[in-house]
C-alpha cells in the first residue's frame, strides 16, 4: 500500500489496526487493573471511529469493516465468526442479556440491525436495513422491514 493510501485511510477513520491490536491485547489479559485501562482505552478508540463495540464481544477473526466502525454498534455479548463484512450503521444488540451469534463469511448490510438471542448461520447474508430477530439458516438471505428470509 502506498504511502498516500496509508494517508487517506488515516484521515477517514478507517484505519482500525490500531484497534485490532489493542483488542487482542485485552483480550489476553485476564481480569483486572490493566484490562480495565485497554478496555477503556478500546471504548475510546471505537468512539474516535464513530461506533462501539462491547469490551466482552468475541470476533474470532477480524471483520472486513469497509466503511470503518461508522455508525456500528456490537452488543458485548456479541459473537461474530471469521471473515464477516460489516457495513455502516449497523446494530448487533442484545435483550436481556442475549445477543446474536453471527457464523463465519457473513454479510451484513448497511442500516441492519440484529437483535437478540439469535443464531445467523455460515455465509448467509442480511439484506440494508432488515430488522432480524430471528435465526437465519445457513446460506440464507434476509431482507425487507419485517425480515423475510429467501433461501
Amino acid at each position: 500500500m502506498s504511502i498516500r493510501r496509508k494517508i487517506i485511510d488515516y484521515s477517514r477513520g478507517d484505519n482500525l489496526g490500531h484497534f485490532w491490536r489493542l483488542y487482542r491485547l485485552q483480550k489476553r489479559f485476564g481480569r483486572g487493573f490493566l484490562h480495565n485501562i485497554l478496555t477503556f482505552l478500546l471504548s475510546r478508540c471505537a468512539h474516535r471511529h464513530g461506533g462501539y463495540v462491547g469490551p466482552d464481544a468475541v470476533f474470532k477473526g477480524r471483520p472486513q469493516l469497509p466503511h470503518g466502525l461508522h455508525g456500528v454498534f456490537i452488543s458485548r455479548y456479541a459473537q461474530i465468526g471469521e471473515g464477516c463484512r460489516i457495513y455502516q450503521n449497523v446494530t448487533i444488540g442484545e435483550v436481556s442479556g442475549k445477543a446474536p451469534v453471527i457464523g463465519d463469511d457473513c454479510l451484513i448490510g448497511a442500516g441492519a440491525i440484529l437483535l437478540g438471542g439469535i443464531r445467523i448461520g455460515d455465509h448467509a447474508k442480511v439484506g440494508a436495513g432488515a430488522v432480524v430477530n430471528t435465526d437465519v439458516p445457513e446460506g440464507g438471505t434476509v431482507v425487507c422491514q419485517p425480515a423475510r428470509i429467501l433461501e
